[in-house]
């Protein structure tokens, strides 16, 4: 019970951070199943955790659709060349020792971090139309992207964001609302990849998704009441994840430089 309650409340941190943040929460995803709810691999962690996020990225982005948020003719193109890139990561992923994984992790959470510090410019265009220009840089960086997203087990939105709108030109709100189907597709497509071999706990996944939801809805509904301090509460997060990382830093790197 106390393990199923710890997976439920796991989840629901991320959820939350999600909701309240817009992005980034996902990066305490591995952390938490690996410290907190107990899951011994680091490869199932990143396979449990991946299937998670792709759950919530799908779930999240259906509202961005109804906003119409998305721009749906480059986020496709976006997430259909990053499904190669994210195939292979898992597959070096799955190839790396575990805790030395991890070290690389939390080398990941540092650089997640640095870029909560600096908030995205609400900049681009709004009304951006795919080309065969465009078209070219979005598959680059869809493979770029999906590669590290693979290999880390992570949604990437902090990745995927900037990646769009350089590929593209679009707006932030688009870029955010756009990611959403990549976040989902790669995450789902590291899952798949790690559930063949066998390294994804779908108990604590489900578990993890619903606590995500109910922390996600709290999250969203805070969002509003705090808008005013979006940009003070990122950097709170932001400081909560290096301290994350610090702490996965200490206790992995005995097994990397060992």
């Amino acid at each position: 019970m106390s393990h199923d309650l710890l997976s439920v409340g796991s989840g629901g941190v991320v959820g939350f951070a999600l909701g309240l943040l817009g992005g980034g929460g996902s990066i305490l995803a591995v952390p938490l199943l690996v410290y907190v709810v107990g899951v011994r691999s680091p490869h199932v962690a990143i396979g449990t955790s991946a299937l998670a996020v792709a759950a919530n990225a799908f779930a999240n982005l259906f509202a961005h659709s109804r906003a119409g948020n998305v721009k749906w003719p480059c986020a496709v193109v976006f997430a259909l060349s990053g499904i190669a890139g994210a195939a292979a990561g898992a597959q070096l992923g799955r190839m790396v020792d575990g805790q030395k994984l991890l070290f690389l992790f939390g080398l990941v959470m540092l650089a997640v971090a640095a870029a909560m510090f600096s908030p995205r410019a609400a900049v681009g265009d709004a009304g951006v139309r795919i080309n065969p220009k465009i078209a070219v840089r979005l598959v680059g960086a869809g493979l770029a992207t999906g590669l590290l997203s693979g290999f880390f087990g992570i949604g990437g939105g902090f990745l995927i964001v900037p990646a769009i709108m350089l590929g593209s030109g679009m707006a932030t709100l688009n870029a955010v609302g756009s990611s959403l189907v990549s976040v989902g597709t790669f995450g789902l497509t590291t899952a798949v990849s790690y559930a063949l071999a066998g390294q994804v706990d779908w108990r604590i996944a489900g578990l993890f998704v619903i606590g995500g939801i109910g922390g996600g809805l709290l999250g969203v509904t805070l969002a509003g009441r705090l808008a005013a301090q979006r940009t003070a509460l990122t950097r709170v997060f932001a400081s909560v994840v290096v301290a994350v990382a610090v702490f996965v830093l200490w206790r992995s790197a005995p097994a990397f430089f060992g």
